[in-house]
Protein backbone atom coordinates (compact mmCIF):
# COMPACT_ATOMS: atom_id res chain seq x y z
CA UNK A 1 0.00 0.00 0.00
CA UNK A 2 1.68 3.49 -0.64
CA UNK A 3 -0.04 5.17 2.27
CA UNK A 4 2.57 6.46 4.88
CA UNK A 5 2.11 6.16 8.15
CA UNK A 6 4.72 8.32 10.10
CA UNK A 7 6.33 7.08 13.35
CA UNK A 8 4.46 10.14 15.47
CA UNK A 9 0.66 9.41 13.99
CA UNK A 10 1.55 5.29 15.16
CA UNK A 11 1.97 6.42 18.60
CA UNK A 12 -0.92 8.86 18.51
CA UNK A 13 -2.97 5.83 17.13
CA UNK A 14 -1.59 3.02 19.81
CA UNK A 15 -2.53 5.73 22.32
CA UNK A 16 -5.97 5.48 20.68
CA UNK A 17 -6.14 1.66 20.27
CA UNK A 18 -5.47 1.43 24.19
CA UNK A 19 -7.89 3.88 25.15
CA UNK A 20 -10.42 2.39 23.57
CA UNK A 21 -9.92 -0.90 24.54
CA UNK A 22 -9.48 0.76 28.32
CA UNK A 23 -12.96 1.91 27.46
CA UNK A 24 -15.20 -0.97 26.38
CA UNK A 25 -14.38 -2.85 29.08
CA UNK A 26 -15.51 -6.13 27.26
CA UNK A 27 -12.35 -8.11 27.58
CA UNK A 28 -13.63 -9.77 24.18
CA UNK A 29 -13.40 -6.13 22.43
CA UNK A 30 -9.75 -5.94 24.32
CA UNK A 31 -8.72 -8.84 22.38
CA UNK A 32 -10.14 -7.95 19.06
CA UNK A 33 -8.25 -6.82 16.16
CA UNK A 34 -7.95 -2.85 15.82
CA UNK A 35 -7.11 -1.70 12.44
CA UNK A 36 -6.49 1.89 11.03
CA UNK A 37 -8.82 2.49 8.45
CA UNK A 38 -7.74 5.36 5.88
CA UNK A 39 -10.47 6.46 3.26
CA UNK A 40 -11.76 9.55 1.17
CA UNK A 41 -15.19 10.15 1.50
CA UNK A 42 -17.38 12.27 -0.43
CA UNK A 43 -18.00 15.87 1.01
CA UNK A 44 -16.32 18.21 2.32
CA UNK A 45 -15.86 22.39 0.95
CA UNK A 46 -13.31 20.93 -1.62
CA UNK A 47 -15.16 17.77 -2.70
CA UNK A 48 -13.26 15.09 -0.44
CA UNK A 49 -12.44 14.62 2.50
CA UNK A 50 -10.22 12.71 4.93
CA UNK A 51 -11.60 9.85 7.15
CA UNK A 52 -9.37 7.78 9.72
CA UNK A 53 -11.83 5.35 12.01
CA UNK A 54 -10.32 2.48 14.47
CA UNK A 55 -12.55 -0.89 13.10
CA UNK A 56 -12.41 -4.20 13.86
CA UNK A 57 -13.77 -5.20 10.56
CA UNK A 58 -11.74 -5.74 7.53
CA UNK A 59 -12.91 -6.76 4.15
CA UNK A 60 -11.38 -9.12 0.76
CA UNK A 61 -11.22 -5.71 -0.88
CA UNK A 62 -9.03 -4.10 1.84
CA UNK A 63 -5.30 -2.77 0.83
CA UNK A 64 -3.32 -3.15 4.44
CA UNK A 65 0.03 -2.88 5.22
CA UNK A 66 1.64 -2.56 9.18
CA UNK A 67 3.70 0.34 9.39
CA UNK A 68 5.00 0.96 13.15
CA UNK A 69 3.36 -1.63 14.74
CA UNK A 70 -0.13 -0.65 13.33
CA UNK A 71 -2.22 -2.73 10.30
CA UNK A 72 -3.12 0.30 8.17
CA UNK A 73 -6.28 -0.65 5.60
CA UNK A 74 -7.72 1.36 2.99
CA UNK A 75 -10.78 -0.03 0.43
CA UNK A 76 -9.36 0.37 -3.67
CA UNK A 77 -11.79 3.16 -4.27
CA UNK A 78 -10.23 5.26 -1.40
CA UNK A 79 -6.80 4.43 -2.22
CA UNK A 80 -6.93 5.73 -6.32
CA UNK A 81 -7.13 9.53 -4.40
CA UNK A 82 -5.11 8.44 -1.47
CA UNK A 83 -1.91 6.88 -3.18
CA UNK A 84 1.69 8.72 -2.21
CA UNK A 85 -0.09 10.50 0.83
CA UNK A 86 1.84 10.63 4.36
CA UNK A 87 -0.66 10.60 7.50
CA UNK A 88 1.66 12.25 10.37
CA UNK A 89 0.32 13.96 13.98
CA UNK A 90 1.11 16.98 14.94
CA UNK A 91 0.69 18.24 18.39
CA UNK A 92 2.21 22.18 18.34
CA UNK A 93 1.00 25.27 19.98
CA UNK A 94 -1.14 25.29 16.80
CA UNK A 95 -3.21 22.60 17.37
CA UNK A 96 -3.69 18.69 17.98
CA UNK A 97 -4.60 15.94 14.98
CA UNK A 98 -3.90 14.20 12.19
CA UNK A 99 -2.22 16.05 9.11
CA UNK A 100 -2.77 14.64 5.66
CA UNK A 101 0.37 15.38 2.86
CA UNK A 102 -1.67 14.16 -0.35
CA UNK A 103 0.51 14.67 -3.41
CA UNK A 104 -2.69 13.91 -5.56
CA UNK A 105 -4.14 16.96 -4.03
CA UNK A 106 -4.87 19.60 -6.17
CA UNK A 107 -6.41 21.89 -3.89
CA UNK A 108 -7.41 21.58 -0.71
CA UNK A 109 -9.77 23.57 2.49
CA UNK A 110 -7.97 26.20 4.99
CA UNK A 111 -9.06 23.18 7.76
CA UNK A 112 -6.77 20.60 5.86
CA UNK A 113 -9.65 18.10 6.17
CA UNK A 114 -10.88 18.27 2.73
CA UNK A 115 -9.03 18.41 -0.90
CA UNK A 116 -10.11 17.91 -4.51
CA UNK A 117 -8.28 15.96 -7.24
Amino acid sequence: MAITLTQAAAKEVQRLVEQKRQDSGDGEQAEAALYLRVAAKEGGCSGLSYGLDLTDTKTDEDEASIQHGIELICDSMSLVHLDGTTVDFQDGLMGRGFVFANPKAKSGCGCGTSFAV
